[in-house]
């Protein structure tokens, strides 16, 4: 009885120092990824561009996708892995691209890698809460859009 007692009271430290551990972290709401979306949108439209926008969480996963009418279908699948890529490798999909336009061409091989330019990291206080990505005219216009969604998070933030 002595040996059980004395069990649970090292599991129970454990699991309290286990708890004191524990971080709190901002986590990216639908509604936000909504506004970055509809900034994003607003750009894509005001240069009459059909895109797909995608926005995921931390882990990549999907929390948002805007489809803009007569944009092809193929599009759907790739703006949600520029946004993937850009939360696996913390860091814009262009950096994956200029990696390969330089001849580095074992980029490819990496579990994840879009090398194609439009999809971004979303930070708030330095930290990864999400991603962006856009998919439907050139790269670089896709970039574009998906920098103007991210432009707007201040404002939607309030600071």
């Amino acid at each position: 009885m002595k040996r059980i007692v004395s069990l649970s009271f090292c599991l129970l430290l454990a699991m309290t120092a286990a708890g004191a551990d524990l971080a709190t972290k901002k986590a990216l709401t639908l509604e936000v990824a909504k506004q970055i979306a509809a900034a994003a949108a607003a750009e894509a439209l005001k240069n009459q561009w059909t895109v797909v926008i995608a926005i995921v969480d931390d882990g990549g996963h999907l929390i948002y996708l805007e489809r803009i009418d007569d944009t092809q279908v193929g599009s759907v699948d790739i703006a949600q892995a520029k946004a993937q890529c850009a939360v696996k490798f913390k860091r814009p999909t262009k950096a994956l691209e200029d990696v390969l336009v330089g001849g580095r061409q074992a980029i490819l091989a990496l579990p994840g890698a879009v090398p194609v330019e439009g999809g971004l990291p979303i930070l708030a206080d330095g930290k990864l809460i999400g991603a962006i990505g856009v998919s439907g005219v050139t790269s670089q216009q896709d970039g574009l859009i998906a920098k103007a969604g991210l432009d707007a998070l201040p404002k939607i933030l309030g600071r």
